[in-house]
């Protein structure tokens, strides 16, 4: 069994609905496990439990969320050696561009050393139904790829 970490931040709720839908596309393939956690919530050992991890992030004030910074920042130290080539995708919810978040999580996402294997996912506003499609199939994709052995 393969093992498969979401970590997200959500504070009006945009955030929250990607991850579930993210969610539901790795419990399609049975041969993956898979955590949902609030950044608050997960920490090192779910970061070690995982064989891939997909974040994600409100886009606040050209940034990240300070939760998932925080995450990063308990996490990094005993975390570090240990993910390297981690594979990971990245999710977020802009109320702009999005692309300050993207640099921001991308560079801390360099200092672990971890993979990134698909393209970030952006969504401006409200999540639509194809919004929501796509983050399914981001879940579903890397998802299918761990089962097959591909990371």
């Amino acid at each position: 069994m393969k093992h498969l970490l979401i970590v997200y931040h959500s504070q009006s709720g945009n955030t929250r609905v990607l991850a579930e839908a993210v969610a539901r596309g790795v419990e399609s393939e049975p041969a993956v496990a898979c955590r949902l956690l609030r950044a608050a919530e997960a920490g090192t050992e779910d970061l070690l439990w995982a064989d891939a991890v997909i974040f994600g992030t409100p886009e606040n004030f050209g940034y990240m969320s300070g939760a998932l910074k925080d995450f990063y920042d308990r996490t990094y130290e005993e975390a570090r050696e240990q993910t390297v080539a981690l594979p990971y995708a990245l999710f977020i919810s802009a109320g702009n561009d999005g692309s300050g978040a993207r640099y921001h999580v991308e560079r801390i996402l360099r200092g672990y050393a971890m993979k990134p294997v698909a393209d970030v996912l952006i969504v401006r506003g409200e999540s639509t139904d194809d919004d929501l499609q796509e983050a399914q199939m981001l879940g579903q994709s890397l998802a299918a790829a761990l089962a097959l052995g591909i990371y």
